[in-house]
This record gives C-alpha cells, structure tokens and sequence, in this order.
C-alpha cells in the first residue's frame, strides 16, 4: 500500500508542478525528495497505469508510443516520476473494457501497489455522439441520448468485469478510477471550425454527469477509490480562456482529449490529491 508520507509528499510535488515552468517543477520533484531511495524503501512502488485515450495521453500531441498514442506528457508518467514509482504503462487511445480484459492486464499481481485506470467511454460510443454533434445541419441529441442508455444498461456489467478482473489479478494494489471531464463550458460555440452549439453542449455535459455517477458507484462497490477530475477542469473546458481539452483539431484524433495542461493541471493534481 501506498506510505501516507509518500502521498504527502506527491501532493507538495503536484503544487510545484503546477506553479512552475517545466524544468523548474523537475527540478522542484526532486527537491521533496521524491527520488531519495530512502523514501521508498527496498523497492520502488510498482504502478500500473490502464484504460483509454484519456490515460495514454493522447492529445498531448508527443507520443512515444505512436499505436497507443502513450505520451509522457500524460498523467501516469507524470505521477510515477513524482512517486519514484516503477511505471508499467499499459492504456492505451481507443481502448474499451473488452481491450483492457484482453490486452492490458498482463503486468497485474500480487506484487502491483498501484494502479489507475480510465475506462468506459469508447464503450458507450461516445466518439459517434461527438461526431453527430459537430456535423453541420445534424441534431445530436437521439446520439446523446443513445450513449446514456448505453451507460444505464450495458456499461455497469461491463464496469463490472474489468474491475474484478483487476481487483483478482492485483489483491494488494490501491486502485484508483478516474472519471472524464466535461468538455465544454456550455456557454458558447468558439473557433473557426464547427463546435456543438449551447443546448448540444449542455446535454453532453449533463450525459458525462451520468457517466460519472455510473464510474463512481461502480468503483465503490469494488471497493476502489473514484477521483472526478470534473472540478479540475472547470474553467477549462474547450472555449475557456485557459482550455486543458483540445476542440475539433487537426489531425482529428487529437480533438476532445486533454492536451499537456490537461493532465498537468488537470488529471496529475486530481489524483495525487486523491493519494494524499
């Protein structure tokens, strides 16, 4: 299990990160004293980072892992170089449940302290409601409304699965669900290329609150820890002043996910509070 010192001391980490240019907040990790063996022990924390495009990192735009779109820009590299932990990094951009069952588990046991995980919305065909609702002259809201039933009826099993499988395969491990944002600030459309309108904006909002609820009770019921990351972005949203998500973008694959500021004010501060 995660030393409460340690969790401490990745919370004044995340707070120089966020303050700080980049190399000054490196320099700042390692100031806490995050990477003096003796913090750790004999060994450091074994973590495994699952899930989905929210947690490889894809619309960070920097990957080093071009198939997976795994940047280390992203939230898991952040918080393992902030915990001095020896990162398995393992989600992947486009994963669903089934994926992760099949393809993300392989590092798991009973020696993994943490892991974290994104995971649900490619299972709700969430991308297919976003395309709906930035194709000029197309009501979105049936695709909306689709997605949601999909999240009342098919996802809480499917949720099911992929947590007991992990909860087998790592007994010993904190495990810690991360939700999604809210993508937009429901105010206005911006930019010169096609966003949802208000109404559309508000109703994506409202079906991502639905998802939330879902992730969070589900998580309990595993006994796992659910960290919303919703607060975190909000005044961020795409629009905002300050955005941590992309907009409609170019390449496309990178539109509606969260760019660098996104998981290093965003995701990374979330989840180290989370730990602390």
């Amino acid at each position: 299990m995660i030393p409460a010192r340690l969790a401490a001391a990745a919370l004044a980490a995340t707070a120089a990160f966020a303050l700080l240019p980049a190399a000054a907040a490196q320099a700042a990790l390692h100031d806490t004293g995050l990477h003096d063996p003796a913090f750790h022990g004999t060994a450091p924390l074994d973590y495994v980072a699952l899930g989905d495009s929210y947690s490889s990192g894809t619309g960070t735009r920097d990957y080093f892992d071009e198939e997976c779109r795994r940047s280390a820009k992203a939230y898991p590299q952040l918080l393992a170089d902030g915990l001095g932990a020896e990162l398995d990094f393992a989600a992947c951009s486009g994963a669903s449940t089934a994926d992760l069952l099949a393809t993300q588990l392989g590092s798991l046991d009973t020696e993994t302290d943490l892991v974290t995980v994104t995971i649900g919305g490619n299972d709700i065909e969430w991308a297919r409601a976003i395309k709906a609702c930035i194709t000029p002259l197309l009501n979105c809201i049936d695709d909306i409304e689709a997605s949601e039933v999909l999240v009342q009826t098919e996802l809480p099993g499917l949720l099911d699965g992929a947590y007991g499988a992990i909860a087998d395969r790592a007994p010993n491990a904190d495990v810690y669900v991360l939700g999604y944002p809210h993508l937009f600030n429901g105010e206005r459309a911006c930019g010169a290329l096609r966003q949802p309108n208000v109404e559309e904006q508000l109703r994506m909002n409202e079906a991502a609150d639905r998802l939330a609820e879902v992730l969070q009770n589900k998580a309990e019921e595993h006994d796992f820890t659910y960290v919303d990351v919703r607060e975190s972005f909000a005044g961020h949203a795409i629009c905002d002043d300050v955005a941590y998500l992309n907009g409609l973008t170019y390449p496309t694959g990178e539109s509606y996910h969260p760019n660098v500021l996104g998981h290093l004010d965003g995701y990374y501060p979330a989840v180290a509070r989370a730990l602390a």
